[in-house]
């Protein structure tokens, strides 16, 4: 493998080190403070560009590693509608797995479990026919260099006003731990911990995330609500004022006027004063004008992705590492 960049589209990059035949590490000089590239492999007096958008380098954020593809994908990046069973009742999911995930076959990733998966992923399936765009808008991230790519699992609600409510949410959360977690950690190549896995809602489907994170936080380390119902028929606020603060990571937001503002502004404030500090642990926004509709969520989910899964610059030297894992 080598690389060809900006500076001469050209010319080859050759690796200054290669390791176990899978990881090739390059460095580039160059007088910008950014620089396109593109892994290349040669052969046969052919050369073979990986598919995708072009990568981005950051001077200032050091070593950029990647995990380029050259085949076209052996499987679709929305997998079928699946599902798990427990005593008769099953739990229905759709995994989405990024480009590349076919041949990069040692490569972990981290996890989203999405509530509402029917408003996922396509539009003929959402409820008022608008998508949140999950795949477009994380292919458009990791092309940014702003997250790492994702595993995304949209679970379909069996009764939505029972999972997402109390006393329902509590079965639903243990059958997310004890069946569906299970399932995809066995299925698919994910990161388990909870520092690489996340939860996430909107509306109800935001207060049974948060729930859910809270009551298994060995499990879900991170729970992004947006536009969420608090205070319908959940006993959250109780339980947040008098528990002790669970290792989370929490995203709140919500639009003004009629999209659950001045509940979610009231949830924000009790985080922060049991000791959720924004910006570290705790992240909310309030966006005006913004409707309690799919089309307004998928404009803003980029920012609990963010968030939770960012790639922040540190200062480094400027190199890059392609990483082509197979078996």
């Amino acid at each position: 493998m080598r690389i060809r960049c900006a500076e001469d589209w050209d010319k080859d990059v050759l690796p200054v080190a290669v390791t176990g035949g899978t990881r090739f590490e390059f460095e580039i000089e160059s007088k910008h403070p950014f620089l396109y590239f593109k892994p290349v492999v040669a052969g046969n007096g052919d050369t073979v560009w990986s598919k995708g958008t072009n990568y981005l380098a950051l001077a200032e954020a050091g070593t950029r590693e990647v995990y380029p593809y050259f085949l076209a994908e052996d499987a679709c990046t929305v997998c079928d509608v699946r599902e798990v069973r427990e005593n008769g009742t099953p739990v229905r999911y759709r995994v989405f797995s990024p480009p590349g995930y076919g041949e990069n076959t040692l490569k972990r990733y981290p996890v989203v479990y999405m509530h509402d998966g029917q408003n996922v992923f396509f539009p003929h399936e959402a409820a008022f026919g608008y998508d949140w765009k999950m795949p477009e808008t994380l292919t458009l991230l990791a092309a940014m260099n702003l997250i790492d790519k994702l595993l995304v699992v949209g679970v379909y609600p069996h009764d939505r006003e029972r999972d997402y409510t109390l006393p329902g949410y509590g079965t639903h959360a243990q059958r997310l731990v004890e069946r569906l977690k299970p399932q995809i950690d066995k299925d698919f190549r994910s990161l388990r911990g909870p520092q690489s896995t996340a939860i996430m809602g909107s509306s109800l489907g935001g207060v049974a995330a948060l729930h859910a994170a809270w009551q298994h936080p060995h499990v879900f380390g991170m729970a992004a609500c947006l536009s969420s119902t608090f205070g319908l028929r959940d006993d959250l606020r109780e339980r947040i004022a008098r528990e002790r603060k669970p290792p989370l990571r929490i995203y709140l937001d919500s639009g003004w006027p009629g999209d659950n503002y001045e509940i979610t502004r009231d949830m924000a404030s009790l985080l922060t004063a049991r000791g959720f500090e924004q910006g570290e642990d705790m992240l909310y926004f309030g966006f005006p004008r913004a409707h309690h509709d799919e089309r307004h969520w998928a404009e803003r989910v980029h920012l609990p992705l963010q968030f939770f899964f960012g790639r922040f610059v540190r200062p480094g030297p400027g190199s890059v590492a392609a990483t082509k894992y197979l078996d």
